[in-house]
């Protein structure tokens, strides 16, 4: 008779941290979606308490980006959800294999334009006492792909020619307001842009207490 190898320290049977198994974990099944990629972008993210019972739906557009980016906002909404709900354990569900993969340390993160997502993810899954992302298949990630197509349509019903895009905040000269947050090296704005790729601009920045 075979014995079973024995089990790490601090680790449950398959692996799991040790602190894991005495927190309940709240889980987060999240998705992102292009319409063209780059195209019209949107997140969502479902929210479960450890008894199963739904919390939190959040879903919101992003202007024009790739499936890629939008499947990182949906994972930094989740991971900041967690923060400001006081949240000590984590796992989350998406159907990207890629943004799974990254986050997981086997693939690689090549992209410059992932890059700093993929680092500020990182950063608020450290936070955590404890932080799992798993894989699954679209079929199962219903209910946030939902939510993704909630975003984009809504946000297409909101403009009279119904393209999907936001209308621009800008000026007869030609600028824009924008607001927007800096956090963990990224420049954040409130409003979508959904500026052309290759769109240059100016920023005179104006800090706000």
């Amino acid at each position: 008779m075979m014995k079973r190898p024995p089990v790490p320290r601090g680790a449950g049977l398959f692996g799991e941290p040790e602190l894991e198994r005495k927190t309940a974990a709240y889980q987060a099944n999240i998705d992102g979606g292009s319409r063209g990629n780059p195209g019209p972008a949107a997140y969502g993210v479902v929210v479960r308490d450890p008894r199963g019972e739904i919390v939190a739906r959040l879903k919101k557009y992003i202007g024009n980006n790739t499936n890629n980016v939008a499947e990182y906002f949906g994972l930094i909404a989740a991971l900041d959800y967690a923060q400001t709900h006081e949240v000590r354990a984590l796992r989350v569900e998406s159907d990207s294999e890629l943004m799974v993969k990254q986050m997981q340390g086997k693939y690689k993160v090549k992209s410059e334009e992932l890059r700093p997502l993929f680092e500020r993810a990182k950063k608020m899954s450290q936070t955590l006492e404890s932080f799992r992302i798993g894989h699954v298949y679209r079929e199962q990630n219903r209910e946030a792909d939902a939510l993704v197509n909630q975003a984009l349509d809504e946000t297409a019903g909101g403009n009279a020619a119904g393209s999907g895009k936001p209308e621009r905040p800008a000026s007869k000269d030609g600028t824009m307001r924008l607001v927007a947050r800096y956090q963990d090296g990224v420049l954040q704005p409130y409003n979508a842009l959904d500026l052309p790729d290759g769109t240059e601009v100016e920023l005179l920045l104006r800090l706000r207490k």
